[in-house]
């Protein structure tokens, strides 16, 4: 389980292919505390870390996950943002992200409002997923709260810290982003879906 609070930027050093699997080397400020086994989220993927090298640690996505999301973009020199497992206990200051992204979704809208951002997203809405406004979504592992929903789209607006030490300062119309929508909102959706 994760917050959605990004704890620093990695990047992105290696893409290995292994048959049907991707092995990508992450060079990371927290890579000193990682251990192997342990669970790091990856622009909200939930990933293994099965190699620690120096500065750098290596997990490995399967085929599922490379279908779900963006990762099969991913390319050497990309940031990456991270987030280890939250510690039962902790404060929780984003929301309960599990780290499972739903789908992706395509920017499609990046504007600068006097010191802050507002971004714009649209997804399939075919797959049954719905934000609420006012409620929470997480948009490539990053805890936000959705300002604008509609039935396929919805807008964020992003402070200049979140701005700053996330990728979403890499976002321009047309990039593919992870959504992992409120595991409350999942749940109306599914009643929602089912009458």
């Amino acid at each position: 389980m994760f917050t959605g609070i990004i704890e620093t930027l990695g990047t992105i050093q290696e893409i290995k292919k292994e048959k049907d699997n991707i092995h990508v080397t992450v060079d990371s400020s927290i890579t000193a505390e990682l251990q192997i086994d342990q669970s790091v989220a990856h622009n909200g993927i939930c990933l293994t870390v099965v190699a620690i090298n120096n500065n750098s640690y290596t997990v490995t996505a399967i085929d599922e996950t490379i279908k779900k999301t963006n990762l099969g973009d991913w390319k050497a020199g990309d940031s990456v943002n991270l987030e280890r497992a939250m510690k039962l206990g902790d404060r929780l200051d984003g929301h309960i992200v599990q780290g499972h992204v739903d789908q992706t979704g395509i920017c499609i809208s990046t504007e600068e409002t006097n010191g802050s951002w507002s971004y714009t997203f649209e997804y399939d809405e075919t797959l049954n997923n719905l934000t609420i406004e006012k409620g929470s979504i997480t948009v490539n592992g990053v805890s936000l709260t959705v300002v604008d929903s509609k039935k396929n789209q919805f807008s964020v607006a992003i402070i200049p810290y979140t701005h700053e030490h996330t990728n979403f300062k890499d976002f321009k119309v047309g990039t593919k982003i992870n959504l992992e929508f409120d595991v409350i909102g999942k749940y109306v959706s599914k009643l929602y879906a089912s009458r």
